[in-house]
């Protein structure tokens, strides 16, 4: 059995201009959880505010498999395995598993925490232990393994088997540099496998393009236990790309770590993350990305719609992805369909319905809109499109002012005009912003009517430039997540207009937030 550990929210924020907030990361580890991984790694418990806030509130999400993990490393040399702060840390993060990180690289023993090779065996072995004897799951990363086996073989096993021979769970050898090629992993991972007494894990790096080709090896040279990353994030060139990884452990390899319905979420979960984090998805991505099945015009293409499985390594379906023929955009009715069933709407054997969306889905795509992250704002399309929506009011029109006050503060004044019924409201509100000055005059005109939506709290907003070419004239788009208390869900609008394209998903998300269901 392989086991899918995830560190996007710790190794994979080390990528470069990349950051996650707290809701971020929680909303993360639901999809997670939902794909089917095993672990979800949080971050460096204690080590900063955002790290304890989350370890704190992800206690209370209901996951239905996945354990989340704290991560930390060694006892200092100094100090007794039962002083150490860090690892006291770790005992109190609330988490059931741990992975802990060690030298096993005789340089980096010596040079770099200037330490004997003994004393470091002996930190790893009194840490490993000490956090078995809370009875918590310990996983160990040995790190720079396979650049300290390339110098002193005997010196990393013996590091490995220390962490062994204290309980570890799994010890997990990591290249830590990323320069490793797939038949020198999967050479050291057999020999490794004969010499210490621990299932094996494998942690990869991509600087040298093979993250994913080196995991793949190593399970096949008897790792049981495989960390990454969604889409690849991480430090430098990234980590290996689990969006790669599963697909093909489970449809080339056998290895049924998810489930087939787990593994149809996967181009939805790759897309979420990459929205969520404000990353622009990779469309020419193995298996999620938006290429990663589509056939341009001419005989190839012709030939798709008659005989698929010859021009594709796999059912795109199988991992969530729709195949398409860039000419005439050949698309995913079937798709299209189980998500609207997943949202409650069903669209039966409604094929001309079904397309009407589709077509209208598509359109909105082409002009920017990403409903990865908006399942909200996907939902009311689906209702609009099939008759059942109904506006629970009608803007007649907005101002927003801006003005600079003498004390040095920026400050945005809104004005609404708004229908509910045949009754007309005119509010006027201020924020730090004209969504926040929107929000709030419409909170002003419509709360009467609408008594639940003192719930419901704008919690993240995301804006992104799609023709950065076109510089102040460039299309936005803009994402806002909202919650209530009860649930979280997201919403999207786009505009040349950035304030237009607020208002959209602003809308989106209050009309969603009032009639979803209880």
């Amino acid at each position: 059995m392989i086991t899918l550990y995830d560190t996007t929210l710790r190794d994979g924020t080390q990528r470069e201009g990349m950051s996650l907030s707290v809701e971020d990361k929680l909303r993360i580890v639901q999809r997670l959880d939902d794909l089917g991984v095993h672990y979800i790694e949080g971050g460096f418990p204690g080590s900063n505010p955002k790290d304890s806030e989350f370890f704190e509130r992800v206690r209370s999400l209901d996951l239905k498999q996945a354990i989340v993990t704290a991560f930390g490393s060694t006892r200092r040399r100094a100090l007794a395995a039962a002083d150490d702060p860090g690892l006291r840390t770790l005992l109190d993060s609330g988490c059931a598993a741990v992975c802990i990180v060690g030298k096993a690289w005789d340089l980096h023993v010596t040079d770099a925490i200037g330490a004997t090779l003994d004393e470091n065996l002996a930190m790893v072995a009194d840490s490993v232990e000490l956090l078995k004897k809370a009875g918590l799951t310990v996983f160990f990363d040995a790190e720079h393994f396979f650049d300290g086996y390339q110098a002193d073989p005997a010196y990393a096993v013996a590091v490995c088997q220390a962490a062994a021979d204290a309980g570890a769970d799994a010890v997990v050898l990591c290249d830590t540099n990323g320069g490793m090629l797939p038949q020198v992993v999967a050479g050291v991972v057999r020999k490794v496998g004969t010499m210490v007494d621990a299932p094996l894990g494998i942690h990869a790096h991509n600087d040298a393009a093979c993250a994913v080709a080196n995991t793949l090896v190593a399970v096949e040279a008897g790792c049981c236990h495989v960390q990454g990353t969604i889409n690849g994030y991480g430090e430098r060139t990234g980590n290996a790309d689990l969006t790669a990884i599963i697909p093909a452990l489970v449809l080339k390899m056998g290895e049924e770590c998810v489930t087939r319905d787990q593994l149809r979420l996967l181009t939805e979960v790759s897309h979420f993350v990459a929205e969520t984090a404000n990353v622009t998805p990779n469309p020419q991505q193995p298996y999620v990305g938006t290429s990663a099945f589509a056939h341009k015009g001419g005989l190839h293409a012709s030939a798709t719609g008659r005989l698929a499985g010859a021009y594709e390594h796999v059912d795109p379906a199988s991992v969530g992805n729709l195949a398409r023929v860039i000419v005439s955009e050949l698309a995913g009715r079937a798709s299209l369909t189980m998500k609207a069933r997943e949202l409650g709407i069903d669209l039966g054997g409604d094929t001309k319905t079904a397309g009407k969306v589709l077509d209208a889905v598509k359109e909105l795509e082409h002009r920017g809109y990403s409903f990865e992250a908006a399942d909200a704002s996907l939902e009311i399309l689906l209702r609009k499109e099939t008759g059942t929506y109904s506006p629970l009011f009608t803007l007649e029109s907005f101002r927003c002012l801006m003005e600079k006050r003498e004390d040095g503060r920026v400050m945005t004044e809104a004005t609404i005009k708004v229908w509910v019924g045949d009754e007309r409201f005119i509010a006027t509100a201020e924020g730090n912003g004209p969504v926040n000055a929107l929000d709030s005059a419409l909170r002003l005109a419509i709360g009467r009517f609408y008594p639940a939506l003192a719930a419901i709290e704008l919690t993240d907003f995301k804006v992104r430039v799609l023709d950065e070419k076109k510089g102040t004239g460039a299309v936005t788009r803009v994402l806002i997540v909202s919650d209530d208390g009860r649930s979280t869900w997201g919403t999207v609008g786009v505009s040349e207009n950035i304030i237009e394209a607020s208002w959209e998903a602003l809308v989106d998300s209050i009309e969603f937030g009032l009639t979803k269901p209880s």
